[in-house]
């Protein structure tokens, strides 16, 4: 038997199985559902996370990984929540995207693959990077409370790593 892969932070990257996904994909709404699991967009200034501005982690809507901390979230004028980096570069996956014409990297959650969004180059310093994501890919979890945790990975034991 292999060791999960864990993260940096300590948080486990092994996928949920196919009795997890089922159930962690039955849960959703057909919007969440369109764009999680079928790429899709959400219409830009329309998401509910995009004004949230208090102290927090944002995390995976569907297996509940830590994504992105509210100190790295910034107004970009696009219409989508946008980061310069996640909590931890392990925890999002960068996949090269060619629909629609257009060259970009898709983001997508590194544990269950759920499409996040996308990344670009020109986004605020430190990094210069632009993690644009779909409000309904994410839940929001206010400063120091419980992390999500559908799989029952024991990710609350890390999240002081998470608010730091």
């Amino acid at each position: 038997m292999s060791t999960p892969e864990v993260s940096p932070s300590g948080f486990s990257l092994s996928p949920p199985n196919a009795e997890e996904r089922k159930r962690l994909e039955a849960d959703l709404t057909r919007e969440e559902a369109e764009v999680l699991l079928h790429h899709g967009t959400e219409a830009p200034f329309c998401g509910g996370l995009l004004d949230q501005k208090d102290d927090g982690v944002y995390c995976c809507r569907l297996c509940g990984l830590p994504l992105f901390q509210h100190k790295t979230k910034f107004e970009s004028g696009t219409g989508w929540p946008s980061f310069w980096a996640p909590v931890d570069e392990a925890h999002v996956t960068a996949i090269r995207d060619v629909s629609y014409g257009m060259v970009r990297i898709e983001t997508t959650c590194a544990r269950c693959g759920s499409h996040q969004g996308h990344v670009f180059p020109d986004g605020p310093p430190p990094t210069r990077l632009r993690y644009c994501i779909n409000s309904i890919s994410l839940t929001f979890v206010k400063g120091g409370a419980a992390l999500p945790d559908p799989l029952g990975r024991g990710d609350n034991a890390h999240a002081a790593g998470v608010y730091a």
